[in-house]
């Protein structure tokens, strides 16, 4: 069982940046794969950034690529997503996945865990 709390969501202004954690529970999480979604009000939740169990392979959806730079820290047991020069359309509700391989995923349905989410608001 693995349980996922992000945080590090707020308001930025446009070209600003933020990075978020995404703390875990459970010894289980450096062995799963890793990854980023968001939901913009009134839209379907997206992929935005994924990551393998050990860090080396990650995958990035077409609208944050060169902004957005997912990592991991398994000592830890936390996974970050950095995001800079963030855009007014980048504002959205930001979940942390884990699971339910080893493997990254852009898919929300090969994951089983879910943290809560983080309130992201960028102003123009």
């Amino acid at each position: 069982q693995v349980q996922l709390v992000e945080s590090g969501g707020g308001l930025v202004q446009a070209g600003g940046s933020l990075r978020l954690s995404c703390a875990a529970s459970g010894r289980a999480f450096s062995s799963y794969g890793m990854g980023w979604f968001r939901q913009a009000p009134e839209k379907e939740r997206v992929f935005v950034a994924a990551i393998n169990w050990g860090g080396s392979n990650t995958y990035y959806a077409d609208s944050v690529k060169g902004r957005f730079t997912i990592s991991r820290d398994n000592a830890k047991n936390t996974g970050y997503l950095q995001m800079n020069s963030l855009k007014p359309e980048d504002t959205a509700v930001y979940f942390c996945a884990a699971g339910r391989g080893p493997y990254g995923s852009i898919h929300d349905w090969e994951y089983n865990y879910w943290g809560q989410g983080t309130q992201v608001t960028v102003s123009s």
